[in-house]
């Protein structure tokens, strides 16, 4: 099933999500929902929970479905993810499915490390670098209440309207 997208000005996007445990009831079909929204939208490579209306602390992240580069775990699904490591710096424009009207320029770090459960509750551990670092700090940044655009320097020179293609 094919989850709605929740969109800015929607409240839900701006507040913390709670943790999770592998026996919340419907916790498994709402991740299989999640991977088949993020899977249904080109380019999608990552989506939160706050995104489809659950504040909840989960995450689906799949950068190997663009070509750039840096590391590709392909698809994981991670509960109550947190970054343990972060190092180096790059600026890189973002854009968002709950912000479709806009991108943004973002100063991220190049490498991280991220810990969590998969959906089983077993803890695993990411090291990623490059594309997939920016995309899981993105979805990270969703399970705390932050947008792409709390994090531009700016908002008059580093924000832009999204082209349309037809």
């Amino acid at each position: 099933m094919i989850l709605d997208v929740v969109r800015i000005p929607d409240p839900i996007l701006k507040v913390p999500s709670h943790l999770v445990e592998p026996d919340f009831p419907e916790l498994q079909s709402f991740i299989d929902h999640m991977v088949e929204t993020m899977e249904h939208h080109p380019h999608c490579v990552g989506l939160a929970a706050p995104q489809v209306g659950k504040p909840w602390r989960i995450i689906t992240v799949d950068a190997s479905r663009i070509d750039k580069p840096g590391t590709r775990h392909g698809r994981v699904i991670m509960l109550n993810p947190w970054i343990v490591r972060r190092s180096g710096q790059m600026l890189l424009r973002e854009g968002c499915l709950s912000v479709p009207d806009y991108t943004g320029n973002v100063l991220r770090a190049t490498a991280v490390e991220v810990h969590g459960k998969d959906r089983n509750g077993r803890f695993i551990e990411i090291k990623a670098d490059g594309f997939e670092a920016i995309v899981f700090q993105h979805e990270l940044d969703h399970l705390e209440g932050k947008l792409f655009l709390d994090r531009v320097a700016s908002l008059e020179t580093d924000v832009f309207r999204r082209k349309k293609y037809s």
